[in-house]
């Protein structure tokens, strides 16, 4: 009968020549394969990755794709407005260099209306009168159209048992216009209607109802 000698404890047999780590369980042996589970394959963790990646610039492409088209549009806008600019300042300053020559054209018209428009200021004043119509202007205002007030400034009224409505009489001087910009209005005599005078068309048409009425109800029954 042996007997254990207190304080000592009894060691797992060691092959001669091994050191004592030998005989621990090695980490990542059988036992240890089984808790961690399975790892995933590197190829589907890199997939994942190129995928997240390519979202972002698709991402980032999108945008700024959509600040490119908003910068054209902006680009786009600020040269249409610019043009524009550009033409109603030619414009204003093409119908003022006109409005300072309108005396100059009045005095060739009363020059011409007198037969004193003869030599070299014939010449002088049509060649004038070529350049500005050129440049776009128009004359306008004639005896016997309607008055409009939108065009025409009335320097003169009377009344006339001939005219139907507000008429011109007399263009006093002509009016012309810049494209769609009136620079002067005609200044003119106007007719109006005699107050309390029939209309010609009423009272044509008026003979022609009674003499109709008479030829019906006319002359001696025959027989």
């Amino acid at each position: 009968m042996t007997e254990e000698t207190p304080g000592f404890e009894e060691k797992p047999d060691v092959p001669s020549g091994a050191t004592p780590e030998d005989a621990a369980p090695q980490a990542g042996g059988p036992d240890s394969a089984k808790e961690t589970g399975p790892a995933a394959p590197a190829g589907d963790v890199n997939d994942i990755a190129l995928t997240a990646q390519l979202d972002q610039v698709r991402t980032a492409l999108a945008e700024r794709t959509a600040d490119l088209q908003r910068l054209q549009a902006e680009y786009q806008n600020y040269r249409r407005r610019v043009e524009r600019d550009r033409v109603t300042v030619k414009e204003i300053a093409v119908a003022k260099l006109l409005t300072e020559l309108l005396p100059v054209l009045d005095d060739i018209g009363r020059a011409r209306e007198h037969e004193e428009l003869v030599g070299g200021f014939k010449s002088v004043a049509e060649s004038l009168e070529t350049i500005v119509a050129k440049m776009g202007l128009q004359q306008f205002g004639k005896e016997g159209e309607p008055f409009d007030p939108t065009i025409h400034e009335a320097l003169m009224h009377s009344y006339a048992p001939d005219v139907t409505e507000d008429t011109c009489v007399a263009i006093l001087q002509p009016g012309y216009r810049f494209g769609e910009r009136t620079i002067r209005p005609a200044r003119v005599a106007v007719a109006e209607p005699q107050p309390g005078a029939t209309p010609k068309s009423e009272e044509q048409a008026g003979e022609s109802g009674s003499s109709a009425q008479g030829k019906d109800s006319g002359g001696p029954d025959e027989g």
